[in-house]
C-alpha cells in the first residue's frame, strides 16, 4: 500500500528496500525511475563533509598520548576524555535526529563541520585538563549536529540500492576516522601540541563549500516531511532495542581499540610515538573499505546476515593482534577494523527499516546514542586498565564482538513489502 501523491510534487530520494525483500526505510511513494536514480554529486558533497567531521573525531584518540604526557594523566583520566567526547558527540544525537525529522535544518551542516574542527583544534592549546574537556565538548556538539541531518539527506538521495548509497556517504566518515590520527600526529610531532590547530584548515574549507552548496541541498522536494514517510509501516521497537544493544557492543569494541591500542603500542611494545597515527590508520582505514563492502553485501544478502558474520569473525582477529607482533599483528588489527566497521552503514539501514517514519531519529539512535554509550564502556575499561593492567582491558575488548554475535541472532528481519 502506498499513499497518493499530487503530480506536481517532486520526490527526490530513493525509497527501495535496504536489501532484497525488506521494508522500505524511506517509505515514501516514488516512481520506479525516480527511485532508481541516485544523486551522486550531492552524495559526494555530503560524504566530504562527513569525512572532515570525522577527521576531527578520529584525531582525538591520537592526541590522547600527548595529552596524557602533558597533564600526567592516568588511563582513567585519558579514558574520561573519550567519555566526554562520546557523550557530547553521540549520546545527544537522537535530539538532533528528532529535530531533523521535524524540519530540515541544512544550515547545521556547514556550521557543524566548523565547530567540530574548532573544538579539536583547541585541545592542543588548552591550559588545563578542564579546558581540554571543554574543547572536547565543543567538538562533540559539532559532530553530533552533522550526522542525523547528513544521514537523513543522504538516505533521500542514495538511489535504489539503499545500503550501497548510504555506504558511500558513510565511507567518507570512516575515511575521516582513519585519516584523523595520521594528520594530527603529523601536526603534533612537527609543531607540538599546538599543531592540533592545523585541523581548522580542512574544517574551514569544507564548511565554506557546504555553505555555498546549501541552495542545492535545499532544492524543492529534497525533504519530505516525516509524517508522509512510511505511513503504512509500523515501527519495530523491540527489534530497535536489540539493534541498539548490538551497536553498543560494537562501539565498546571499536572505541576501546582506538583508545587503548596506542597505549598498548607505546607502553607494552615500546614503539615510537610517531607510529601511533599509522597504526590507527591501518585499523580505521580497513574499516572504511569494510564500509563499502558491507553495504554491497547487505544489498545482496541482507543486513542481518552481514552483522552476524562480521561479529563472529571479529573476536579471533582481535585475539590474533594481541598474540602476534610485527606485520602479522598489523594485519590482524586491520582485519578486525574491516569486520567491525563493515557493520556501520548496515546497522543504520536496518534501523531506518525498523523506524521507517523517523529516518533522522533512527540514524541518531544508531550513529549517536548507541555509539556514544561506547564512551561509558571505555571509561570502565580505563578503570580496569589502571587496576588490573592494560592487557586485561584489551582481553575484555576482544570478547565483546562474540557477545554481539549472540545478540544479533535475536534480530528479526524487517517487514516485507
Amino acid at each position: 500500500m502506498v499513499e497518493s501523491r499530487r503530480s506536481d510534487e517532486r520526490p527526490i530520494g530513493p525509497v527501495s528496500p535496504p536489501c532484497a525483500g525488506t521494508a522500505d526505510p524511506g517509505g515514501a511513494a516514488l516512481t520506479e525511475s525516480a527511485a532508481s536514480r541516485p544523486a551522486p554529486g550531492l552524495l559526494a558533497l555530503l560524504s566530504t563533509g562527513h569525512m572532515v567531521v570525522d577527521i576531527n573525531q578520529g584525531a582525538l584518540p591520537a592526541i590522547l598520548p600527548f595529552l596524557r604526557e602533558a597533564f600526567a594523566l592516568s588511563y582513567t583520566g585519558a579514558a574520561a576524555i573519550m567519555l566526554v567526547a562520546s557523550v557530547t558527540s553521540s549520546v545527544i544525537q537522537p535530539l538532533f535526529g528528532y529535530l531533523a525529522d521535524r524540519m530540515a535544518r541544512r544550515w547545521l551542516l556547514p556550521l557543524a563541520v566548523f565547530v567540530s574542527g574548532l573544538g579539536v583544534g583547541l585541545t592542543g592549546i588548552a591550559p588545563s585538563y578542564a579546558m581540554v574537556l571543554g574543547a572536547v565538548t565543543l567538538a562533540g556538539l559539532g559532530i553530533a549536529a552533522y550526522h542525523p541531518e547528513g544521514y537523513r539527506t543522504a538516505s533521500q538521495v542514495a538511489g535504489a540500492r539503499k545500503a550501497t548509497g548510504l555506504s558511500f556517504f558513510s565511507v567518507g566518515g570512516n575515511a575521516g576516522l582513519a585519516l584523523g590520527p595520521v594528520i594530527v600526529t603529523l601536526f603534533i610531532t612537527t609543531f607540538g601540541l599546538p599543531g592540533s590547530l592545523g585541523l581548522l584548515v580542512p574544517s574551514v574549507l569544507a564548511a565554506g563549500v557546504l555553505a555555498i552548496a546549501l541552495p542545492r541541498l535545499a532544492i524543492p522536494g529534497s525533504v519530505q516531511p516525516a509524517v508522509t514517510q512510511g505511513a503504512s509501516a509500523r515501527p519495530m521497537v523491540n527489534a530497535m532495542a536489540v539493534l541498539i544493544l548490538i551497536v553498543t557492543l560494537r562501539s565498546w569494541t571499536q572505541l576501546g581499540l582506538t583508545t587503548f591500542v596506542p597505549f598498548y603500542y607505546l607502553d607494552v611494545l615500546h614503539g615510537e610515538p610517531r607510529m601511533v597515527g599509522p597504526l590507527l590508520f591501518a585499523f580505521l582505514g580497513a574499516g572504511a573499505v569494510g564500509t563499502l563492502v558491507g553495504g554491497r553485501l547487505a544489498d545482496r544478502w541482507g543486513p542481518r546476515r552481514v552483522i552476524l558474520y562480521a561479529f563472529l569473525c571479529a573476536t579471533p582477529l582481535i585475539a590474533g593482534f594481541l598474540l602476534t607482533r610485527g606485520i602479522v599483528g598489523l594485519l590482524f588489527l586491520a582485519g578486525s577494523g574491516f569486520m567491525l566497521v563493515s557493520t556501520f552503514t548496515v546497522s543504520v539501514v536496518l534501523a531506518q527499516a525498523y523506524l521507517p517514519k523517523h529516518l533522522g531519529m533512527a540514524s541518531g539512535l544508531i550513529v549517536g546514542f548507541a555509539i556514544g554509550t561506547g564512551g561509558i564502556g571505555v571509561a570502565g575499561l580505563g578503570l580496569v586498565a589502571d587496576r588490573w593492567g592494560l592487557l586485561t582491558a584489551l582481553g575484555l575488548i576482544a570478547v565483546m564482538p562474540l557477545a554481539g554475535f549472540f545478540a544479533a541472532r535475536l534480530l528479526p528481519e524487517p517487514p516485507r513489502t
